[in-house]
C-alpha cells in the first residue's frame, strides 16, 4: 500500500486494471514520491509480443476504472518485472531501479 494525497492506494487493485486491458502481459504498481501528494503510483507494465500500447492508453483506461486518486501518474515499460522464486513480483527491485532509493518505500 502507498498512501497519495491522505488516500491508501492498494497496488493489487490498480494491478487488476491494467490487467483487463488487452495489451498487458504482466504489470505492478509502486508508489513513487511526490512533493504535493506524498507518493503517486507509478505503472510498470509488461507488453505482449507485437501489442502497441502508450501511456496514453494505460491512463486513460485507469482514468474510466478508477478514482482519479488511484490513477498511476506515469507508466513505465520493461521487457520483464524481477520476480522470485516462487514468481512473486519483486518491489523492493523495481523501487530501487525507478526511484533510485537504496531502502523501499514503506508500505
Amino acid at each position: 500500500m502507498y498512501i497519495s494525497g491522505g488516500e491508501n492506494v492498494y497496488p493489487a487493485e490498480v494491478e487488476n486494471v491494467l490487467f483487463q486491458i488487452p495489451a498487458v502481459a504482466d504489470a505492478a504498481i509502486i508508489g513513487v514520491p511526490n512533493e504535493r501528494w506524498g507518493e503517486v503510483g507509478l505503472a510498470i507494465i509488461v507488453r505482449k509480443p507485437g501489442e502497441a500500447l502508450e501511456e496514453g492508453d494505460v491512463i486513460r483506461h485507469c482514468l474510466a476504472n478508477l478514482a482519479k486518486f488511484k490513477v498511476p501518474q506515469a507508466v513505465a515499460f520493461v521487457d520483464v518485472l524481477p520476480r522470485n522464486a516462487t514468481g512473486k513480483v519483486l518491489k523492493r527491485e523495481l523501487r530501487v531501479q525507478f526511484v533510485g532509493a537504496d531502502k523501499p518505500a514503506i508500505t
